[in-house]
């Protein structure tokens, strides 16, 4: 299946592109790590493939409307210092 053919035939089963669907995959682990981890942001966008914190920055505020650093200080599970 070519990549073009690919990418209709997911949109057309999912409703959403492939490119998408692996951003949001990518701010749901971010999520778990930010509420699980208190990791440097910085490092949480590479372990989930973000290119670099502002991607992870501009992904979060595009699919849950807060950022990064705001979520964290909201639902961080850990002991905090």
């Amino acid at each position: 299946m070519s990549p073009r053919t690919f990418a209709r035939v997911f949109r057309q089963k999912t409703g959403r592109t492939p490119g998408k669907a692996v951003e949001e995959l990518r701010v749901e682990a971010a999520r778990r790590a930010l509420e699980e981890s208190a990791a440097p942001i910085k490092e949480i966008a590479a372990r989930t493939g973000f290119q670099n914190e502002e991607h992870l920055r501009r992904a979060f505020r595009r699919r849950l409307n807060v950022l990064p650093h705001d979520y964290r200080i909201r639902f961080y599970q850990g002991e905090r210092q």
